[in-house]
């Protein structure tokens, strides 16, 4: 399995930067992962992957990750399947204890093309696979709530896709027996949405937002590197 998941990856990620350019953005983390030395024998380094948001919550609160050793590697607008090519790189290659997966805001509002939850979720089973055969612990996160995408608002309110993926991401982690963190329960208001102090537009969480992630998720951590 891990032979034939490892040339599925490597075969997706040239397909990604000869057929379609850097549409990965592969590009994004090279000389940062570069510079990041191997893990030392006791080290339990975490990788939280994901776009905007992960890359917005890096910015935010720095130290949050510097002090728990997290490594950051979001990116703005990406969907599931650019996660998915950048899987190797930006995760397997770090040699992480554990990697926490937060996707599929884009997904649902098509920044790559039109949403289609199977192939959401099989991407996101894709990341779960690949990270166990290589004896990386996943942690999956639940898309955080949204009626609307500032960038994307002639798909309309699409909260209820997002409630339906995060069922489907649930029964995966479920059948994976991995963590699942349930941002979208802890964030949500009575519309399926996030209310100004949370996320100002709607959708970036604000630091307060993050503060609500950050406890939610970093018990779940520690746990895992307990293990």
């Amino acid at each position: 399995m891990r032979t034939a998941l490892t040339f599925l990856l490597l075969l997706l990620t040239l397909t990604a930067t000869t057929a379609q350019g850097d549409f990965a953005n592969l590009a994004r983390y090279q000389d940062a992962n570069a510079a990041l030395p191997a893990p030392s024998a006791d080290e339990q380094r975490v990788v939280f992957l994901g776009n905007s948001i992960t890359e917005g919550w890096v910015r935010e609160d720095s130290a949050f990750f510097a002090d728990n050793n997290f490594v950051g590697r979001g990116i703005s607008g990406q969907t599931s399947p650019q996660l998915l090519l950048r899987f190797r790189q930006d995760v397997i290659d770090l040699e992480p204890t554990a990697v926490v997966v937060h996707i599929g805001t884009n997904d649902v509002a098509e920044n790559t093309g039109p949403y289609d939850p199977d192939f959401t979720v099989g991407n996101i089973r894709s990341m779960v696979e690949l990270a166990q055969a290589n004896d990386i612990a996943v942690i999956l996160a639940a898309v955080v709530p949204s009626t609307a995408f500032s960038w994307r608002p002639e798909v309309g309110d699409r909260s209820e896709m997002i409630v339906a993926l995060n069922r489907r991401l649930a029964e995966l982690a479920a059948e994976k027996d991995i963590p699942f963190v349930d941002y979208h329960a802890a964030l949500r208001n009575a519309d399926n949405g996030m209310d100004a102090e949370l996320a100002a537009d709607g959708v970036h969480p604000t630091q307060r937002g993050f503060a609500v992630m950050k406890a939610l998720v970093l018990p779940v951590v520690e746990e895992v590197r307990a293990r």
